[in-house]
């Protein structure tokens, strides 16, 4: 057990290293933090408070918010519950409002569906009037979190991790703000208290109440001490260093929830280990949500041509939908649960509906789709991918337009053809110098069987020739073998 003494020092040592965090421009400052004084004594006085019911010290404007269900109850019933570090969440979760934060490590310049949970669980939290904070780890991911990796994580230069954390901060601020208040959530960058902290001021006042032997009984550790690879002091250090993100911020901004996914539990533990030392005090909590597995017990969020980003500049909202409109059956009630806001009666209808003689198929797919889309990319790419989906369907009456080729021309093959080899062209020959077919037969037996298609128009004359009306707009042209294989002929 620490001394009084030595927690005093360590409490000093974090009042010091406060110079106030970097906000980005569209920063949400909570008036709580305005109107009250920092500091340990007035954090660990609130902290306690918000655990008992009725809370006196809750800002003013909680009360006045309306307040659904409880937030853990919720998650629980979704499957987005796996673990909570305390069962006096649930009764905080309904008692005060909270301020609740979920880390992301720019280690690319968006995030990807395995970064949606995260966004998701927060979002809920904003639903049912809490605050949400999304913390950037423009530090933490120099060092690189080892849990779930089986190699240590390529070093980042300063110039990516500055483009990559401003990717990913645009992408956060555009879902979480889309339908809530401007005061209901915050963005932060760890970088902005480490860079300022001293390697021998944080081990004598913060690693020393960090035991080793706990440290290395985390799994994450285990499973890579046994490995054939082992582990960095650098990485080994990374739950400190994320236990010390957790004790900061509930110090200075009274943030008194982490939440993370089920790999992360060793890192959140490590900072309610640390506050409950450090600053002697109650009502830190954590609380993880499953990873985001297929059926079979795979990882979801991985396509042929890799991850499935975020953001709308590396993949379309149109291919976005598409993928999870080929979600299968036994996935998509329980992907309907976790990644939606639909009524679970509304699901449950569904999953009937899916049993019964008369049912669509594909009709849950269509509906996961749709609310994810619209989630992550808002109605207007919801609308693009839709307009796009059913354009680009063989033998839709749907016109054609040059900017609608143009949003789908990243997700399929492309090729640049001159003018003059492509007017009067037939469309055997097409075919074939296009790469969509091997070769003039394999075109021409297509052709007969009803497959192949031009701008979505069905082909059915062998000797069919490029016309000056086909190219649209005088630019692009869309060839189809089926269903699925197309390719996008643009006009040099």
């Amino acid at each position: 057990m620490a001394t009084a003494t030595a927690s005093a020092a360590s409490r000093a040592f974090l009042h010091h290293q406060h110079h106030g965090p970097h906000r980005f421009p569209f920063r949400l400052i909570s008036p709580l933090l305005k109107t009250s004084p920092k500091g340990p004594s007035f954090i660990h006085r609130r902290i306690q408070a918000t655990s008992r019911a009725h809370s006196p010290t809750a800002p003013p404007q909680a009360a006045q918010q309306p307040r659904c269900l409880n937030v853990v109850e919720i998650l629980e019933q979704r499957g987005l519950l796996e673990s909570a570090t305390s069962d006096g969440l649930r009764v905080a979760a309904t008692s005060s409002t909270l301020r609740v934060y979920c880390g992301f490590d720019p280690t690319a310049e968006s995030l990807h569906l395995g970064n949606l949970l995260g966004i998701i669980v927060l979002s809920w939290f904003q639903r049912c009037g809490h605050r949400a904070v999304a913390l950037i780890g423009g530090a933490t991911a120099r060092v690189g979190d080892p849990s779930g990796k089986s190699l240590e994580r390529p070093e980042l230069d300063a110039e990516t991790l500055e483009k990559n954390t401003s990717g990913i901060a645009d992408i956060i601020r555009v879902i979480l703000s889309r339908g809530n208040s401007d005061d209901s959530f915050e963005i932060l960058n760890n970088y902005d208290w480490w860079k300022d902290v001293k390697l021998l001021d944080f081990l004598k006042n913060v690693g020393r109440y960090a035991r080793v032997g706990t440290m290395i009984a985390k799994e994450s550790v285990k499973r890579r001490l046994e490995s054939e690879q082992g582990m960095s002091y650098t990485e080994f250090t990374y739950q400190l260093l994320q236990g010390y993100d957790f004790l900061r911020l509930f110090q200075t901004e009274g943030i008194n929830v982490q939440i993370g996914g089920s790999d992360q539990w060793g890192n959140i533990t490590a900072g309610t280990e640390l506050i409950r030392k450090i600053l002697q005090a109650e009502g830190a909590y954590g609380l993880t949500f499953p990873l985001l597995l297929k059926s079979d017990g795979t990882k979801f969020g991985k396509s042929e041509d890799g991850a499935i980003w975020l953001s709308p500049a590396m993949l379309s909202p149109y291919k976005f939908y598409q993928y999870f409109f080929t979600v299968p059956d036994s996935d998509v009630v329980r992907f309907l649960r976790v990644l939606t806001f639909l009524d679970i009666e509304e699901i449950d209808q569904l999953e009937r509906e899916m049993r019964s003689p008369g049912y669509v198929p594909n009709a849950a797919q269509r509906r996961l789709a749709e609310e994810v889309t619209r989630f992550v990319h808002g109605e207007s790419g919801l609308q693009e991918a839709l307009k796009a989906t059913e354009a680009l369907r063989p033998g839709a009456e749907t016109k054609l337009d040059w900017r609608t080729i143009e949003g789908i021309a990243g997700d399929v093959p492309s090729r640049f053809l001159a003018y003059a080899d492509v007017l009067n062209s037939s469309i055997v020959d097409i075919s074939v110098s296009s790469g969509l077919l091997e070769s003039k037969s394999a075109a021409r037996r297509l052709l007969k069987q009803g497959g192949l298609y031009l701008n979505n128009s069905r082909v059915d004359n062998e000797g069919r020739r490029i016309e000056e009306e086909d190219i649209v707009d005088g630019k692009i042209l869309l060839l189809s073998a089926g269903r699925k294989n197309k390719v996008v002929i643009r006009i040099s």
